[in-house]
């Protein structure tokens, strides 16, 4: 069991999972509330749940020993993920969330090709057909019957 939890997949396969309850409850949640509003909630939820995790299993760390590089990073990264989520929500707000999700997870097809070419990551052609499935994939869930 431990090492089903030193697994990336089990813990993509977690993530998944978390971020399918996520549209679902984000769904309910931003009925009648501003989007926006909504995820401030949601970030503070998660800035106190990170806290008490990070608190909890000794895992905090002195802000010196990172490095300016990885804070700029992390920074950039922050961002990024704040503007999904004021996207992701607003989305939400006005779409179904059966078709909203299916649109955002084509993260996974700009992942695999933001990787590429600015990590000089490589892909199989197995990889590169699994993308353009997931691509159309996407769509068509997002397509109105």
């Amino acid at each position: 069991m431990r090492a089903l939890f030193l697994s990336w997949q089990a813990w993509a396969l977690l993530s998944a999972a978390f971020a399918a309850l996520t549209a679902i409850f984000a769904k309910v949640g931003v009925e009648n509330v501003n989007s926006d509003f909504a995820t401030f909630i949601r970030t503070i939820v998660i800035l106190a749940a990170l806290a008490l995790i990070l608190a909890a299993t000794g895992q905090w760390q002195s802000p010196g020993t990172v490095s300016a590089r990885t804070y700029g990073f992390l920074v950039l990264s922050g961002l990024a993920t704040g503007a999904s989520w004021i996207c992701y929500f607003r989305a939400l707000k006005l779409g179904d969330a059966a078709r909203v999700a299916p649109i955002d997870k084509l993260s996974v097809v700009l992942v695999a090709l933001f990787g590429v070419a600015f990590l000089g990551e490589r892909l199989t052609l197995p990889n590169w057909l699994g993308i353009l499935l997931i691509a159309g994939g996407a769509v068509l869930v997002a397509q109105r019957a």
